[in-house]
């Protein structure tokens, strides 16, 4: 018998009270963004609108933004765990279906796209400097945070 199969999780995946609770809050949040207000701890928030990649079901994910200029914005994938969210392999597994909301404002269509290299280093270090404890928390991770440019289609 898997660990799985004992009714036991991964370490570092969220259990079913705590995934509860983040739906309970995502929603909330998208009710905020959606009545205009856009803000949640210092920070521009957007809804990212994915479709799941193994359920074809619609997605919609509160998620902090920085300005990249001309129509374009960026999206770390933090997830405060081991693993990227899931709203990250639902964005990389269906681009062409990926949406933005701004407060108050209706769905925009975007075209991701995950930066490496250099350009990552470039759009991290703004990050970083726009928002100090984001970079904190990618020092405490064993993993490097995606960094990905949406821009409008």
């Amino acid at each position: 018998m898997t660990n799985n199969q004992a009714g036991k999780r991964k370490p570092g995946t969220p259990g079913a009270f705590s995934r509860w609770m983040q739906r309970k809050m995502n929603a909330r949040m998208n009710r905020k963004i959606r009545r205009g207000r856009g803000q949640f701890m210092g920070m521009d928030v957007l809804i990212l609108n994915t479709v799941g990649r193994r359920s074809g079901q619609p997605r919609q994910s509160p998620v902090a933004w920085f300005d990249d200029g001309d129509d374009a914005r960026l999206v770390v994938a933090s997830g405060g765990g081991s693993q990227n969210p899931d709203w990250h392999a639902n964005l990389m597994a269906h681009p062409d279906k990926a949406s933005i909301e701004l407060p108050g404002h209706d769905a925009t269509p975007v075209i991701p796209q995950q930066l490496d290299g250099a350009e990552r280093e470039q759009a991290w270090q703004r990050i970083a400097t726009a928002q100090p404890r984001i970079a904190k928390y990618q020092s405490k991770s064993d993993r490097e945070y995606p960094v990905i440019r949406l821009t409008a289609r």
